[in-house]
């Protein structure tokens, strides 16, 4: 037991998976070891567009090792679709024999070995009724309607926004857009199904364990309390791992025909079409100022891709309408239903492709004033939402920009357009807000505490971000132990439920949770202790007792060993089950969280404040006056996000956030054939994405900030903010480098010769 265990919080921790992740004893979902598994493969759709004529599967059935081929037309009605993020409907799979889009799946072939699974899927051939697809904007039957609003997504309003406009004495119409992005996380999506009697286990990377088993539970007609759900580690998800997609079921469905294991592994350019990915969006802002830089109109149009059926958006003008002090704002979001699968989210969803467009129409405003673009923002900085009047919980957003810009060097700048150069290159400075809206949802927890250390746990999901050492810091901190005298289980949802783990709510939702079953311990040893006659807190008030450096301490400095002050609990382990409900949820989120429901206390949608974490993105950008060759060999970005558990993690999840968002400004876009509706570049060798030789030296800044608003913690979600925003910096800063401005992602040499 420790000494010592305060200042927990706060203090950089290596991960307690870290050995297991390195030498391979981490085990992820594919590595679960079953007996005797059969292999499945998927067979997609080469059409866009139509209906499943036929099949023949005599060449497929003649590969040695082949056990089953599900189609339609055997196993159709077996299983529904499972629901999309929002609940919306989405696309079928082998439900009928409708074929929605591209890389559909219309057949699962199951076989005893994965090569005969592979070569038996080639060897299926299937006869199309086709139909002329409609890939994407501009394309020839597509639909356009306004997205359906609801308590989450509005359009966000306030005055007079056309005729503020109308009358500005400075104004900034522009139109951006952003393309289709693929998530490509390294660990492929997978599935092991295995049925022991009427009990299904899944073994599947997930981040909503609960979700998960229920969801596939209402897909094949059976009990919830009949399927359990495995998913310990998640090698990367980033959004595309938060829903069920339509393969668990048909697994599962293999695996129960057979009587035996299956196990999925879908190959890398499958996960571009069964998964979910960044949908491309076309946007239009309008910005309007008086002549000092105050804004007085903000205008913010959004059109986003969607398949057939769906409805599903991202509307990031719920964050971008509350960015700045606007006295007029008007939005307006439109989806584009066109045949492709179902876009979901992607890490930052709405503000990653909607802050571009709002910090480069600022960059642009800040050029027609002949203003720095930080002073644009200083000027337009706001301690209350615009929108509703409420207050931020905390706003420490130009603390951002001045700590990062003093780190980077940002007076030196010369703001005219192309007037830095070092030889031949065309040097670019520039700058963006980052933002994202502070989360939490409801989670329970359960703790096992004994003389010799405790055991945590919950179902929570570790998709990379440091989850079991989130966890083990708090309980240590809470119960004064050393770090390693506390044990974690998460991802099984044999222990209590934890809300989804997206929308950054992970570390607050997990920690509160963790803190209120610690609580609840600490004060049943105290109450026992201060009732105990014989011994030394005999009378004290039990709120003053404290567990700290392995002991039940006092106020006067009294201390007996944790062992000791246990003991008069119980002799052997004390067991406690914990809730945590943030306050301003209904307690149906409580009920709705053990059924697989995600509801979440949203940072936009609180009535008592408007909850954000913020920061500020510095660029440097070079460009090769001949070539146009692109390079950034300089960033510095700082982050406000209330409380931070451990830096050593949250310092990679800046920095991974802020890689990605260079990569997302200059690499990545999934292209699209337009004639046929179909990826191209589905591989990791034509998908561009970063090289070490792409990313410089990142230098990130914590900026303190204490929050008493936000939750009880004070913990601000920062999974996601540190990929918001860099696209715009990067966007920014070669318009300062070369004079060309670029409103259209990704920025490529094409575009600047």
């Amino acid at each position: 037991m420790a000494d010592d265990a305060s200042g927990l919080f706060g203090t950089p921790t290596p991960r307690v998976d870290g050995v297991a992740k390195v030498t391979g004893a981490a085990r992820y979902a594919s590595d679960e070891p079953v007996s005797n598994p059969a292999f499945a493969y998927l067979v997609t759709s080469s059409v866009a567009r139509g209906r499943i004529r036929s099949f023949d599967l005599e060449a497929a059935r003649s590969v040695p090792g082949v056990l089953e081929i599900l189609t339609h037309e055997n196993v159709g009605g077996h299983a529904g679709t499972p629901p999309q993020m929002g609940g919306d409907q989405t696309t079928t799979t082998m439900e009928s024999d409708k074929v929605w889009h591209d890389g559909q799946i219309v057949a699962v072939v199951i076989a005893e070995t994965y090569e005969a699974a592979r070569e038996a899927a080639h060897r299926v051939e299937v006869s199309y009724a086709g139909e002329k697809p409609s890939a994407s904007f501009d394309s020839p039957g597509v639909t356009e309607e306004p997205h359906k609003t609801s308590a989450e997504k509005t359009d966000p309003k306030v005055g007079d926004a056309s005729a503020a406009f109308a009358a500005a004495e400075v104004r900034i119409d522009a139109r951006y857009s952003t393309p289709t992005q693929h998530h490509n996380p390294i660990e492929l999506f997978t599935t092991t199904c295995v049925w022991e009697g009427p009990h299904l286990t899944i073994y599947e990377p997930t981040q909503s364990m609960y979700g998960l088993k229920a969801t596939v539970a209402k897909q094949l007609g059976i009990d919830p309390a009949q399927v359990r759900t495995v998913s310990r580690f998640v090698g990367g998800a980033f959004g595309s791992k938060g829903t069920v997609s339509s393969r668990t079921a048909w697994i599962a469905i293999a695996a129960r025909r057979l009587g035996r294991p299956v196990k999925l592994v879908a190959t890398r350019d499958q996960g571009f079409t069964i998964a979910t990915y960044r949908a491309e969006t076309r946007q239009r802002v309008r910005l309007g100022a008086s002549r000092d830089g105050r804004l007085t109109a903000l205008t913010h149009d959004g059109w986003e891709i969607t398949s057939r059926p769906s409805g599903y958006n991202v509307a990031g003008t719920e964050t971008t309408a509350r960015m700045y002090a606007c006295p007029n704002v008007s939005t307006n979001v439109h989806v584009v239903h066109a045949d492709r699968n179902t876009p979901g989210f992607m890490r930052a969803p709405p503000d990653t492709p909607y802050m571009f467009a709002l910090e480069s129409a600022m960059d642009e405003l800040a050029h027609e004033l002949g203003m720095d673009p930080v002073e644009l923002r200083r000027v337009n900085d706001t301690r209350v939402d615009p929108i509703d009047g409420r207050p931020f919980s905390s706003r420490s957003l130009m603390a951002c920009f001045d700590q990062a810009a003093e780190r980077f060097g940002w007076r030196r700048r010369d703001r005219r357009p192309g007037s830095m150069r070092d030889g031949d290159w065309l040097v670019g400075w520039g700058c963006a807000t980052a933002t994202y809206p502070s989360n939490i949802g409801p989670a329970a927890a359960r703790l096992t505490l004994t003389p010799h250390g405790a055991t945590v746990g919950l179902a929570g999901h570790e998709i990379g971000t440091g989850a079991y050492t989130v966890v083990a810091i708090t309980a240590a901190h809470s119960l004064g132990l050393r770090i390693e005298d506390v044990r974690v289980l998460m991802g099984d949802s044999e222990l209590p439920p934890v809300t989804i783990a997206g929308g950054s709510n992970n570390a607050a939702s997990t920690a509160n949770a963790v803190v209120k079953v610690c609580e609840e311990a600490r004060r049943r040893i105290a109450q026992a202790a201060a009732n105990d006659p014989a011994g030394a807190f005999h009378g004290v008030e039990p709120a003053a007792l404290r567990l700290a450096g392995g002991s039940l301490t006092g106020p006067d400095g009294r201390s007996e060993p944790l062992a000791k002050a246990l003991g008069r609990v119980t002799a052997g382990a004390l067991e406690i089950h914990a809730e945590n409900l943030p306050e301003g949820l209904p307690p149906s989120a409580l009920e709705g969280l053990y059924k697989g429901q995600a509801q979440m206390l949203r940072g936009t949608g609180r009535r008592d404040v408007a909850a954000f974490a913020f920061g500020a993105h510095f660029v440097e950008v070079r460009v090769h006056r001949l070539t146009r060759e692109i390079r950034t060999p300089r960033v510095v970005s700082a982050f406000s996000a209330g409380t931070i558990v451990n830096p050593l993690t949250a310092r990679s999840q800046f920095m991974g956030g802020t890689i990605w968002g260079l990569s997302a400004a200059l690499m990545e876009s999934t292209e699209i054939d337009r004639r046929v509706a179909r990826y191209v570049n589905d591989n990791l060798a034509d998908y561009l994405i970063p090289v070490n030789a792409d990313i410089p030296d990142i230098e990130v800044i914590i900026v303190p900030e204490t929050d008493d608003r936000v939750n009880p913690l004070g913990i601000k979600g920062i999974g996601e903010i540190g990929i918001v925003g860099m696209n715009a910096a990067v966007a920014n800063a070669v318009f300062h480098a070369t004079g060309k401005r670029i409103r259209d992602l990704p920025i490529r040499i094409e575009k600047l010769l």
